[in-house]
Order: C-alpha cells, then structure tokens, then sequence
C-alpha cells in the first residue's frame, strides 16, 4: 500500500470535498455513494390515497378528536408535494353542468362555460384519483384538456400522475403529457419531477437526472424525496458508466506521485544477481529492474512483461518478475491479474514476503481483511523479522480505524529497522488519530530531527497543524517540504497541494490556492490530488465548466471501480447543473445566491 493512502491528506482531500460537495448542485445529490432514495409518487401498493394530485381547491378543514384542527405532517400521505394551484375560476358544482353533453357539443359552448366544464371534469378526475381509480381519473383529466378553451398545464400533469400509478406504470404516457405541462409553464416543478420519474422509468438515466436536479433547484432544495431522487439516479449512472469504460478502456499506470508512494513503502532490497549465463530475459528483467530504480515506471513496467514473455532462467528471478508485474498490474487496476501473478511468485518462493504482503494489500482492496491478515500470518511464519510486514499490516489495521493496534505495528516495524522513515510518520499519524496528540507532535519532531533531508516528515507534521488549525505553522512546514523536493529529478507534489489547500482555509486565498495545484500539475500533470482540489475550488467560484473540465480528468486518472464511481458522480452532477443554467439562465443568480448560503 503507498504510504500516502491511510496518510491524513488523502482523507482530508476527502473532508474538503464533502465540506463543499453541496455546491455541485447545492445538495446532498452529490454524494450519491451509497445512498438509495425513493421516488415521491405514491405506492400502488398501499391503500391510502396517492399524494400527489393537486386538487385546485382547498379541502375542508378536519378536526381532530378533540375538536382541534390536525396539521398534516411534512411526510403526510394525504398533503400534496407542492403548493396547490388555484383555480382560475370558482369551484362548479357538478349538478350546475349537464355532462350529457358530447364533448364536441361543449366545445360549442361560450368559452366562459368550456372553462367551467374544465374544472368540473378536474374536480371529477381528482374524487377518482383519490379513490385509487386511475382510469377514471385519467378519463376526467383527457376531457378537461379537450373541452378547456386553453388546457392548464396541471390537467396534464395531474393525467401523468394517473400514468405513473397504472400496472404496469405508462412512462411514456408520464413524459408526453409532462412535456406538454412544461410547454405551458417551464417553472411547473411537480411535472418535472414527475417527468423525470417517467425517464427513469424508460431507462433514461441521464434524461431524468436532468429534471430531478432542476426541480431539486427550483423547489429550493424543500423536498427531500427528489434529492432523494438524484442521488439515487447518480449512483446508478455512474456505477453504469464506470462498469463500461473499465471494460474497455486501454489499463494505465496512475500519476507518477501515487506510483513513487506505493514503491516507497517497501524497504529496498539487496540486488538481483543474474545466473552466470543469462539468458534473454534475464538480462530484460534487469532492464525492468534499472529502471524502476530510476524511477521510470513506465519503462520498468514494458520491460518486465518482456522478461516474462521471453522466459527467466532461474527461480529468484521469476519470483522477482511476477512479483513487479503483478504490482504494476494493482496500480493499473487489474486486481485479478496481481493476485493471480503474485501468488505465481509466492508459489514459486514460498519465503517471498513481500509477494505475501503485498497479496494482502490485494485482498484489503477487494474488501476481504481476514484473507489478508492470513497473508501477515503467513509472512511472519516465513519470516518474522521483515519490517516491511508489520508497517503494512499497520496500514491495514490503520485503514480499519484499530488506531492502537496499527501503532503497536508501526512500533515493532520501527524496532526492526529504524532507518525507515514512513513507520516513524504513520506510528505519529495512528497516535494522533488515537487521541494521544502530545505523543504524536513529539514523535514527528524526533523524526523531523532524525530525517532532516526527507521531506515527508515535514508534509505530514503539516498536515496535523493544519488539521489544528495552524495555519501559519503548517504552511511554513509545507515550504520546508517543497523546497526539499526541489533538488528531485521528480518532485512530490503533495506538498504543493497541500499548501493551497492550507492557503485556502487560512486566508479564503483561491488564486494561490489554485496557483500551487498548477504548480503541482505542472509537474505531475497527473496528480489526482491535485485535479480533485482545482475541480473543488472552480465549483466554489461557480466556474461549473472548468469544475466539469477536472473531473472528467478525474474520470481518466480514476485507478479503481470506486475511485471512477466517485468521480463519474461529481462529473454527471455537474453536467446536470450546467444543463440547469442553460435550461434557466434567469435562475443564475438565484443559484449562485443559495450556493453562498448553502
């Protein structure tokens, strides 16, 4: 596991976006993992009359028991969603109209009479809609829209609602008669949620997100069903969207920072010897070899599948390359493929335990912890004086919150070598997440003492001030950190991204902030972190298209099914709101307005 991955900054990346998620559509809708809502419109399934009709006339108050009035719930089945419409004309008794009449004849009438038989064929459709009689009601609301002079968008809306609760539910019918409200009154919240349940219904994801989010915005964000709503249709966007592109797209190693990590929380060994006689891939293995010394991934990776394919003489040498190749193959993503080549390499050395550790790190990912706490097991049995094994099942422990016990780990690892830097700072990081806070600053100041030119203890120390609230002291920390990483060949940029995003807490300093992610991506133009952070900061000055821009990188940079679920969310949402703006350019400055307040 990279050191960086149970470090505090990833996790306050991820703080810092939950903080600020709510200006992707001013919602919970962006968070979407997870979560599973329920669509408004009522349930066939219960006897009680549907909510959701609205009825054009006030109802008659009810008194309780004890002569009080009863005030309907938020939640009450028996309240309309929204607001009712008022009628533009006084409530027609039905025996004031003659509904032997044809519809053609009616239609001859005046046009004050047309209105009159309109509302009294509403009021019909509504006293059937009530009663669970939906082809009744539907029947009633059609004869409105044929004998109103000028058909009122609800007699519309109120029929799609007859759709929505037939068995089987009409979608078509839903979106048709919604469109044809929403001619009428593009502002007509409840047909755009009753639309948008029709798309769903038709499978048309995408369709229906659009007008989930805009009625979430246009009802001010009061109902909580369709936020409901939008987070559920995001979810099942992006788990879609994200189950297509792994399928197909081309594997790639992720940002040179998340690679540089992942190798330098393994201790180095000592070198491979090849035999005697080498043979070809041999000497290609030790091409791979030099190069990932170097630092150059992508060039140790092609080399090593080479060695593989021509063929390695000597057992050492194959549990070297399935080893490499099948780390390479966790970083890209491919979690079959690494399990299955690190256990060649554990099969062929049974001693391997850096295969073993890292096959656990394989089976954390798939969720399965037991499986890798056997693999410690299994390792320690091999060798229980590798320090390397108890940092990583620190960092396991660490991931499942055993604070106490990751620190005991980091301890007995440190105990086995103390020349590693990464067990001193995740024993000081496991400390303060445990509570022990003095404990943790004082072993960061030993490790800082201990490891001057290692720029890692001052980033992280950074990070725990920061988390204080020490701005000052964190920054200054992040530029001891910079400036050591810029005698590198390849600096680490994390520090860099962690000062904008210091900068931004301290002094609301957006431009630095974004300066420093540039600075970052200037040199690792593929630093996830980095691209999160400058998508955030866009969407907190409403630059939705650049926020849009960023996480569609997030979507190519996303190494795993839910890293890419994660990132299709933001970048679906975000499309939804700017097909808000296009759709309700008047409503611009409303939306900036609750995004401040929100």
């Amino acid at each position: 596991m990279a050191s960086d991955s149970t470090g505090t900054f990833v996790e306050r990346v991820h703080n810092f976006v939950g903080e600020h998620k709510r200006a992707i559509i001013l919602t919970t809708a962006a968070a979407a993992i997870g979560a599973a809502g329920v669509a408004y419109y009522a349930s066939t399934s219960r006897p009680r009359p549907p909510p959701d009709v609205e009825q054009g006339a006030k109802e008659k108050k009810k008194k309780s028991k004890g002569g009080k009035k009863k005030k309907p719930s938020k939640d009450s089945a028996q309240e309309p969603i929204l607001e009712e419409r008022k009628p533009k004309t006084p409530k027609v008794e039905d025996e004031e109209l003659n509904f032997k009449l044809t519809v053609e004849e009616i239609q001859a009438l005046s046009e004050e009479e047309r209105i009159k038989y309109a509302a009294a064929f509403k009021s019909q459709g509504n006293s059937a809609y009530t009663k669970r009689d939906f082809a009744g009601a539907a029947d009633s609301y059609t004869k409105a829209i044929e004998v109103s002079p000028k058909p009122e968008p609800v007699f519309y809306s109120n029929r799609a609602a007859c759709y929505v609760n037939f068995s089987p539910p009409n979608h078509e019918d839903v979106v048709r008669d919604c469109d044809e409200a929403l001619k009428l009154d593009p502002n007509y919240v409840k047909a755009l949620n009753r639309r948008a349940v029709g798309l769903e219904g038709l499978g048309r994801m995408e369709d229906a997100l659009r007008d989930y989010t805009a009625a979430t915005i246009l009802d001010k964000f009061q109902n909580q069903a369709t936020s409901q709503a939008v987070e559920r249709v995001l979810k099942s966007i992006s788990s879609t969207k994200a189950a297509e592109l792994l399928a197909t797209r081309e594997p790639r190693l992720p940002s040179y920072t998340f690679v540089a990590a992942y190798f330098a929380a393994f201790r180095p060994r000592k070198p491979l010897v090849l035999p005697v006689a080498p043979s070809q891939g041999d000497q290609t293995l030790q091409l791979a070899l030099e190069a990932l010394d170097a630092a150059d991934y992508a060039h140790a990776l092609s080399f090593v599948n080479e060695a593989i394919d021509q063929g390695i003489s000597w057992d050492a040498g194959k549990t070297e390359a399935f080893n490499l190749r099948g780390t390479f193959k966790f970083l890209i993503g491919d979690i079959d493929g690494s399990k299955s080549d690190l256990q060649t390499a554990i099969n062929i050395t049974p001693s391997s335990t850096q295969s073993l550790v890292k096959i656990a790190s394989v089976h954390m990912e798939q969720g399965d912890p037991t499986k890798a706490f056997e693999c410690f097991d299994e390792a320690i049995k091999q060798n229980s004086n590798d320090p390397d094994i108890y940092y990583h099942r620190g960092q396991v422990l660490f991931i499942m919150s055993d604070f106490d016990l990751a620190a005991e780990n980091y301890t007995k690892s440190t105990e086995l070598d103390d020349q590693f830097v990464f067990s001193h700072i995740q024993l000081a990081v496991a400390q303060y997440k445990a509570g022990n806070v003095a404990n943790s600053m004082a072993q960061f100041r030993r490790t800082m003492k201990a490891f001057p030119q290692r720029s890692e203890p001052q980033n992280y120390y950074g990070e725990l001030l920061l988390d204080q609230q020490r701005f000052e002291d964190a920054v200054e920390k992040f530029d001891r950190a910079i400036e050591i990483e810029k005698g590198k060949p390849t600096p680490n940029v994390l520090p860099l991204v962690n000062k904008g995003l210091a900068l931004y807490q301290w002094k609301q300093d957006i431009a630095a902030a974004e300066e420093c992610c540039n600075e970052a991506l200037q040199i690792d133009p593929d630093c996830d972190a980095a691209v999160a952070t400058l998508a955030q900061l866009s969407l907190q000055q409403s630059k939705i298209e650049t926020a849009m821009n960023m996480f569609k990188k997030q979507v190519d940079l996303a190494r795993s099914e839910p890293e890419l679920v994660n990132a299709l969310t933001y970048q679906y949402a975000t499309a939804a709101q700017l097909e808000f703006l296009k759709n309700y350019p008047e409503q611009a400055a409303q939306l900036n307005a609750l995004a401040r307040v929100l």
